[in-house]
């Protein structure tokens, strides 16, 4: 009876510390093998082949570190750089010969959430130098 006690101890202080593991992030980086669909400028799906379906098929994913406009702002000017933002990414997106997710985490809404790496260059901080996106760390969104 001690020994099992005992073994149930021990597992119970292994399933703790996997678990606290598991749920520290960020959890490196991995290839994105298909952009499936761009909805707007710092939000995409794409298809991760390496992983399970039901997490890596068609899952969202979020530029980490940006705010592009929206594309449903009532304010046509915003409007209007949200459709340029959106171009930009769709671009660089669709001529990349390889897309990587570094530094993946799940944001609020449960999206992967990363650094977009398109041919060896971060678009976040190429969507930033074009004027197309602020700066953001999750906190309150910048006006535009």
């Amino acid at each position: 009876m001690r020994s099992l006690l005992l073994c149930f101890i021990l597992l119970s202080g292994l399933c703790y510390t996997l678990s606290s593991i598991a749920a520290e992030g960020p959890y490196g980086k991995v290839r994105l093998d298909e952009i499936t669909s761009i909805y707007d400028g710092d939000t995409f799906r794409a298809t991760i082949r390496d992983w399970p379906a039901v997490i890596g098929h068609r899952v969202p994913v979020r530029i980490a570190g940006i705010d592009t406009p929206e594309l449903r702002d009532k304010r046509p000017a915003v409007r209007a750089l949200a459709l340029r933002a959106k171009q930009f990414s769709v671009q660089r997106l669709r001529a990349a010969r390889y897309v990587e997710l570094r530094n993946i985490r799940r944001d609020k809404y449960f999206r992967l959430l990363g650094d977009v790496w398109v041919d060896g260059n971060d678009l976040g901080a190429m969507l930033i130098r074009a004027g197309l996106a602020k700066p953001y760390d999750g906190g309150t969104k910048s006006v535009w």
